[in-house]
């Protein structure tokens, strides 16, 4: 890792022509950076000013802006920073970086510097860092409400209370072991039982969420399956009002999965445009539509939702293949309504059967609302809650759970203290923060032990 010591600099808008340009400067020089260009003393902090920017080397003026002064910690990074908000033009943008450069002391930040820097200097843990991540990428309302949260500490405030719990738990474990003659509280070894168990009850519903946090973060996979020209690209391009995928009477058209990433209504879905489902190899398919009908049947294993799809022109005996594909949570799709009446509903073991045109658009309304709607069974968060984003949280909160229940029955109490450092590990891991310390603190400020 680069030293603390070094200033760095970044554009931190995205490169190219624009109405604003912002560079952010971070480090022990960054005052004397925005004097050198400024040539004037440094802004109040915190508060804007425009300012003429000249090059420092021989005074010429790159442009007139507004600079933000933070000097440290109180700044995002925790270092002395500094903003320069310039015009968003390129060669602006290429000038000021060209001055900055000249500025001893100074380097161009390396991927994500700034926010290790905050991270280091204690201004954000490991998961509000994921959930600014998160947060600059997120396309739907749904990512933006949940990386946010995140951002803001919500899933680092519920680690951290049971850290702290689990810490003064292991303190009192630790001190029952090495200090014995102390005078301790009665029924300590029932408290500590009672405590872990307590913990672990409520870690549970974090890992039984369904992965929850998982699937809104990456959104929500749907593979549309049937048979060979039964309308599944057309309904495709009819969801996406464009073409996306190819459409033809020619049967194997599609030959691997094509893609569209959609926002409904607020929640992220993939939907999996896959090749026709049929015996290829009877019927005189290629290698190519071979491997096209193998990756479709893989999707159909790994989706989280199935759009089933059947030609409403054809009878339903003749398209037993595609009814095999239809489980308990399959939305079914019966295309080419406009040609002809759907079967009896009755058919199927679910009352998520859907008549649509991709033609007319016929029925297209109530099929999205009802995805809709499973998007929101399967991404909605509850208000106030904390999902696991990743799935990185969701083995470090299983192993903690584990080492808790390992804790539980345990028959020493050594090999108790044990799991229970384990358990601490384990959620230190989410937030990035594991320090003996801590633990250390609580014994003897509990325990005025070492007087």
């Amino acid at each position: 890792m680069t030293e603390q010591r070094d200033t760095i600099f970044a554009l931190s808008t995205p490169p190219g022509r624009g109405g604003i340009a912002v560079f952010r400067v971070s480090g022990p020089a960054a005052g004397a950076a925005l004097s050198a260009l400024s040539g004037g003393p440094l802004p109040p902090p915190r508060q804007a000013r425009l300012v003429e920017l000249r090059r420092p080397e021989d005074g010429a003026t790159i442009d007139r802006g507004l600079v933000l002064w933070f000097p440290g910690p109180a700044s995002f990074t925790g270092e002395d920073l500094t903003e320069l908000h310039l015009h968003g033009g390129r060669a602006v943008v290429a000038a000021a970086a060209a001055a900055l450069a000249a500025v001893p002391g100074l380097r161009v930040a390396e991927p994500g510097e700034f926010t290790r820097r905050a991270f280091d200097n204690q201004k954000l843990d490991l998961a509000e860092v994921e959930g600014l991540a998160d947060l600059i990428n997120a396309e739907t309302e749904a990512q933006r409400r949940v990386a946010l949260d995140q951002l803001g500490g919500a899933l680092s405030r519920v680690v951290e209370g049971w850290r702290r719990r689990l810490i003064e738990t292991t303190a009192r474990l630790e001190a029952w072991i090495d200090f014995p003659e102390e005078d301790l509280p009665a029924g300590l070894d029932a408290a500590v039982a009672r405590d872990l168990a307590g913990m672990r009850d409520e870690m549970a519903p974090y890992l039984d969420a369904e992965r929850r946090g998982e699937r809104l973060r990456d959104g929500l996979a749907v593979a549309i399956l049937g048979a060979p020209n039964v309308g599944k690209s057309s309904l495709l391009n009819a969801v996406a009002r464009r073409d996306v995928a190819i459409v033809s009477d020619r049967a194997g058209t599609t030959r691997d999965v094509i893609e569209l990433h959609l926002d409904l209504r607020g929640y992220p879905l993939t939907l999996a445009d896959t090749a026709g489902l049929r015996a290829v190899a009877e019927e005189g398919g290629d290698e190519i539509e071979v491997e096209g009908v193998a990756r479709a049947r893989g999707r159909a294993e790994t989706a989280d939702l199935r759009l089933v799809v059947f030609d409403a022109t054809q009878d339903l005996a003749a398209q037993k293949e595609t009814a095999a594909l239809v489980t308990a949570d399959s939305l079914v799709v019966f295309n080419k309504v406009d040609l002809a009446p759907p079967p009896d509903r009755a058919a199927f073991a679910t009352e998520a059967v859907f008549a649509v045109s991709a033609k007319t658009g016929a029925g297209l309304e109530a099929l999205l609302a009802a995805l809709a709607a499973r998007a929101e069974a399967l991404l909605g968060v509850a208000g106030g809650a904390a999902p696991l984003t990743r799935l990185r949280h969701r083995e470090a909160l299983a192993d903690c759970v584990a080492a808790l229940r390992r804790a539980e029955q345990a028959t020493l109490p050594e090999l108790r203290a044990e799991d229970l450092r384990l358990a601490l590990r384990a959620l230190g891991r989410i937030t990035g923060r594991v320090d003996v310390e801590e633990l250390l603190d609580v014994v003897f400020q509990e325990f005025c032990i070492g007087k």
